[in-house]
């Protein structure tokens, strides 16, 4: 349409698969056609949209973590030091164990976040926690995938650096980590959250 920009190509530290643009709006005019919804719609529309989004970027996020764990595991059980394989070594063993865990908590809120999307239930709050949940885990796993690599984290070769560099975008794209704990201390207040 006349008016609508599309700006150049963004250099990103991770997920540099998927291009981003940035899109100008210069006195764009939108025929009513092209409306969706009733007046006052569109903001009730989008903030179902994020929700929604919110899980696709959970999955994400755990994929991104599961593969940095599967990377640090499979080196660890090869990579040798002080005459053992370094999963041998309690301080890796517990890198390990940490990963795990922070994997199935998260995929646990991931897959409930989920289900209430597809019984149609209200899934806003489990979206927040699942998206918050899983993208912190992708960080702290990533980062912890690198470190169980040592130096050979630091290089490309490895892989395990570009997963963490896209972990980075799960916490900030569809609200950021800030934003979930905003929402979910919203649900805290209005008796949305309570533990039995």
């Amino acid at each position: 349409m006349d008016g609508v920009v599309i700006g150049a190509k963004e250099d990103k530290l991770g997920i540099r698969s998927s291009d981003t643009h940035t899109i100008m709006y210069n006195d764009v005019k939108v025929p009513k056609a092209n409306r969706v919804g009733e007046d006052g719609f569109g903001f009730k529309f989008a903030m179902k949209t994020l929700s929604g989004g919110r899980i696709g970027i959970a999955a994400q996020a755990l994929g991104i973590a599961a593969g940095a764990y599967e990377m640090a595991a499979d080196y660890a059980k090869q990579r040798v030091a002080f005459g053992k394989p370094i999963i041998q070594h309690q301080g890796i063993a517990f890198k390990l164990a940490d990963m795990v865990m922070q994997i199935e908590s998260a995929r646990m809120l991931v897959y409930r976040a989920a289900w209430l999307k597809d019984e149609h239930k209200d899934y806003d709050m489990a979206s927040s926690m699942a998206k918050l949940a899983a993208s912190e885990a992708a960080m702290k796993v990533t980062i912890e995938a690198v470190q169980v690599h040592g130096g050979y984290g630091f290089v490309k070769e490895y892989h395990v650096e570009r997963l963490m560099r896209d972990a980075k975008i799960t916490q900030i794209y569809e609200g950021t980590s800030e934003v979930q704990r905003i929402v979910l201390g919203r649900c805290i207040e209005n008796g949305q959250i309570y533990l039995p």
